[in-house]
């Protein structure tokens, strides 16, 4: 079998399949399922042209199983979407791929083209060929869901063509969650082709509509910088291969069959039967319960009448649950003031116990309490401190940066955890929790202020429907004990936690072009107007640097605080501040302004409008 990215003219032939259905008639009745060479073969799977049909595979392989296939044709393409030239590594962002899919907005051309993210997961599945580390007559498995953006068709055709060049089985999920495509690694059920060994989501999460993007799965989790540089390496090395006549040899020499399943199905299924066990067992535990469910339309328009209504709640109301990828009512975003203010309006306008709202792909989530208050950010964590620490007391959270003082003092003091503020970035969160339970501090919750939660009894999943179901939980027993009945229960366990009343994240962008910068990087840059804030702070009495601190310059004073960091990817000084009042605002700002204004290259006019609004 050919290297990743060699363009090999010979097919492999693996067990015959025998086609039952009369809908398709190929020109021959026994079809080869193909391995294909690791490069760049051309498997197209395109909504429109799909004929599905039962296939029953022969000896040798998987006998007796039946399953609805998509057979898919080899399509040549043109060395016109070649010409591109691409810089790969571009398009990482952080533990994902992240690029523009789509014409149509000014200035921001397409750098996620079709070919690009064929290279990209042949990329993966050559990645994952070595990690495993198989003999060639093992066959490995690569699932692949989407979220509803409007490029994840075009996307899905050009990742399975990548992936069956590679050698691998396809399995197509079509509209999924992100949590689903990790679940699918670990899933043992054969009707579902599960456990696949590696997964793709196509999503750019709350980005707008003409973004896509890639995220990667294998059963120890979601990959991490590292990998997601590997892979893009790969994946310019099998671009740069890639012609018209390496798609014509594919054409004339392969016909391959792509497997397409309805794992959601059991992926809701697991949600509900979570949610009963945590109940006791009762059957409809949250029957008498009024819960309304805003998808944004983006993939969690499930999550109403796939494990609400089984569950006996009533969830009219629930609004945006279509999928369109144009997210023509709101960004699907848990962080958004106008997501927040929709899933309100629609909880106070319904009467209804409970709100529910999911970004895109569903990794993200929040609620809102029967009265319309807001349960995301501070309050999210919170709650799901108390509900973990219920359960585990004594136990560590970790949390990003941007976490409030209130917070760690409702964790600590109210709740007797201890908190761990970490980074932002909610794989650098995630890790933390792992780590620190490899070192023997023991951990159950890693949660990140943007509504990424991961548990470990849920195998550090960050899953938005699965944070859901944790409220969900405590409302059905607290039902069924006789505690309470409405969402009083979750909004009485957060009582005590003490909130700001002045809140605000600013944004100091760095001019990369300015001279100020000389010859070194925005990082760099950076750095130094961060250690400039730091030794000033040192100068100032009324100012006190944070004991324990893993990211940027973090300062407590005047009954509140702030947090200068550099941003994970982009030219930004993202700045956080947290007080009493205006007044105490103002001066801790006035702070920042002192030790920062004396650097060209950054823009603080977002500081400035602010101060002269709070004087």
């Amino acid at each position: 079998m050919a290297g990743v990215g060699q363009l090999c003219p010979h097919l492999l032939s693996f067990s015959s399949v025998r086609l039952e259905s009369n809908a398709c008639q190929p020109s021959f009745k026994e079809v080869s399922r193909a391995a294909f060479f690791r490069g760049s073969s051309q498997l197209v799977c395109k909504q429109s042209s799909t004929v599905r049909s039962k296939v029953r595979f022969g000896k040798g392989s998987q006998e007796g199983r039946t399953m609805t296939t998509c057979n898919a044709a080899v399509s040549a393409g043109s060395d016109s979407a070649l010409a591109q030239k691409v810089d790969f590594k571009k398009l990482q962002n952080g533990s994902d791929i992240r690029g523009v899919a789509l014409e149509g907005v000014e200035g921001e051309p397409v750098t996620l083209t079709e070919p690009i993210t064929e290279a990209i997961a042949a990329g993966f599945a050559g990645w994952l060929l070595d990690k495993k580390n198989i003999d060639g007559f093992v066959k490995l498995k690569i699932s692949i869901g989407h979220d509803s953006r409007i490029t994840a068709k075009s996307m899905q055709s050009a990742a399975a063509r990548g992936i069956a060049g590679a050698g691998l089985d396809v399995v197509l999920y079509g509209l999924a969650s992100t949590p689903a495509m990790f679940n699918s690694t670990m899933t043992v059920q054969d009707d579902l082709l599960c456990p696949v060994d590696g997964a793709i989501m196509l999503t750019a999460s709350h980005l707008p509509y003409n973004r896509n993007g890639l995220k990667f799965f294998t059963n120890a989790g979601g990959l991490g910088k590292a990998d997601i540089s590997d892979i893009l390496s790969r994946a310019s090395k099998i671009y740069d291969k890639m012609s018209d006549k390496s798609r014509e040899v594919s054409q004339s020499a392969a016909e391959a069959v792509v497997s397409e399943v309805d794992y959601m199905e059991r992926y809701t299924q697991d949600l509900v039967e979570a949610v009963r066990k945590g109940a006791g067992g009762v059957e409809k535990p949250l029957e008498g319960f009024h819960i309304v469910v805003d998808a944004g339309n983006g993939a969690g328009g499930f999550f109403a009448g796939k494990v609400l209504e089984p569950l006996g709640a009533v969830t009219t109301g629930s609004q945006f649950l279509d999928p369109d990828g144009m997210f023509p009512n709101h960004i699907p975003n848990p962080e958004d003031k106008k997501a927040m203010e929709a899933i309100k309006k629609a909880v106070l306008e319904q009467k209804a116990d409970l709100g529910i709202i999911f970004d895109t792909d569903v990794d993200r989530s929040a609620a809102v309490d029967s009265s319309g208050r807001e349960l995301n950010r501070n309050r999210l964590i919170a709650l799901m401190a108390a509900i973990v620490l219920e359960e585990h007391p004594g136990t560590t959270i970790v949390t990003d940066s941007v976490t409030s003082d209130g917070l760690t003092t409702f964790i600590e003091k109210k709740l007797g955890g201890k908190h761990h503020r970490f980074k932002r970035g909610y794989k650098n969160v995630i890790d933390e929790g792992i780590r620190l339970n490899q070192i023997g501090e023991e951990c159950h919750l890693a949660i990140e202020t943007s509504g990424h939660g991961a548990l470990k009894e849920n195998h550090w999943l960050d899953d938005g429907a699965y944070t859901m179901v944790k409220l969900l939980i405590k409302l059905a027993a607290a039902k069924v004990s006789g505690e309470g009945s409405g969402s009083e229960v979750l909004s009485n366990l957060i009582g005590e936690l003490k909130e700001a009343d002045f809140a605000s994240e600013l944004r100091f962008k760095i001019n990369q072009e300015h001279p100020d910068l000389g010859s070194g990087t925005f990082r760099e840059y950076g750095e130094q107007v961060m250690k400039k804030l730091e030794s000033m702070v040192e100068l100032d009495s009324t100012l006190q640097k944070a004991p324990v601190n893993h990211e940027g310059v973090r300062v407590s004073g005047f009954g509140g605080w702030f947090l200068l960091r550099l941003s994970l990817h982009d030219p930004v000084l993202p700045l956080n501040i947290e007080a009493p009042s205006k007044e105490a605002a103002a001066k801790l700002g006035n702070a920042v302004l002192a030790a920062v204004q004396d650097f060209k290259a950054l823009d603080i006019s977002p500081l400035q409008k602010l101060l002269t609004s709070v004087n």
